[in-house]
């Protein structure tokens, strides 16, 4: 069983800057891929960002280039820069495996670009 907490969010100025964090419970940590998903109001939660076990990562077009995310195994944390933040960027940001389990979603970080 994996357990997930999210932190980090918060309200940013629009070209602002956040560094989300997420802590996973679970001896495995460093053998799943992880991910960064996010949902705004009113729209489906999509995947913005993935990393692998052996660190590849991949990102939905509208955050590349300013959002980066990492992982420390030996802390079980995988994180998410976020830099040059948007208007659109505003949503509940949660971290799961991927491909995502039903059982491990945490309460995720809200997350709030507005001047």
């Amino acid at each position: 069983q994996v357990q997930l907490v999210e932190s980090g969010g918060g309200l940013v100025q629009p070209g602002g800057s956040l560094r989300l964090s997420c802590a996973a419970s679970g001896s495995i940590f460093k053998l799943y891929t992880m991910g960064w998903f996010r949902q705004a109001p009113g729209k489906q939660r999509e995947l913005v960002a993935t990393i692998t076990s052996g660190i590849t990562t991949r990102y939905v077009d509208s955050v590349k280039g300013r959002f980066t995310i990492s992982r420390d195994n030996a802390k079980n944390t995988v994180y998410l820069r976020m830099n040059s933040l948007k208007p659109e960027d505003t949503a509940i940001y949660y971290c799961n495996t991927v491909p995502s389990h039903s059982d491990y979603w945490g309460q995720g970080t809200q997350v709030t670009v507005s001047s």
